[in-house]
């Protein structure tokens, strides 16, 4: 299970390092079916004139691939993302039908999947899912320092300042 995880993930850095290099923050998103990529994309619009919490990469893959492949099952569907999911792209899947979330780095400021879903209303408290987290976390951390140290988008949060502080392994 965890190669087949880190081959997706590679997937969605890939999308996170086009987003980085349109100078974009660096979330990319796979969304896998059957063993296969159904749906990719990247974060757009975070950049500083056209700034928008709407273009997550993980609605923009949604979105995409409800427009491609609507009859697509999305209770089979894994959504593999370079960053935890925040709490309106996590809920916006689970609504959607997902129920397994793979992701490279944690989200400290944002990431929505501690969300303790027993907790809440009925919809969502019978909900059961599966998270995977910290798969190729280092990859994705590399990423999201090289933004936080050029970029502008969330200069001084808590999830920059948290991010310059790790430590990561040297590359191979």
């Amino acid at each position: 299970m965890m190669i087949e995880h880190e081959y997706f993930m590679r997937a969605a850095l890939e999308e996170a390092r086009l987003a980085l290099a349109a100078g974009e923050f660096p979330v990319g998103c796979v969304i896998a079916a059957d063993k296969r990529i159904v749906a990719r994309a990247r974060r757009v619009n975070s950049t500083e004139g056209r700034c928008n919490e709407i273009d997550h990469a993980e609605v923009v893959a949604l979105r995409r691939l409800i427009a491609e492949q609507p009859n697509l099952d999305l209770g089979t569907a894994t959504i593999y993302s370079t960053l935890e999911p925040c709490l309106m792209c996590y809920s916006t899947l689970l609504l959607s039908g997902v129920r397994t979330f793979v992701w490279a780095y944690e989200d400290v400021m944002g990431g929505g999947a501690n969300l303790p879903l027993y907790m809440l209303n009925t919809l969502y408290a019978q909900m059961r899912v599966h998270l995977f987290d910290r798969v190729l976390r280092d990859e994705s951390l590399r990423l999201f320092q090289e933004f936080f140290r050029t970029g502008s988008y969330w200069q001084d949060s808590l999830l920059s300042r948290y991010t310059l502080a790790q430590a990561v392994q040297p590359e191979m």
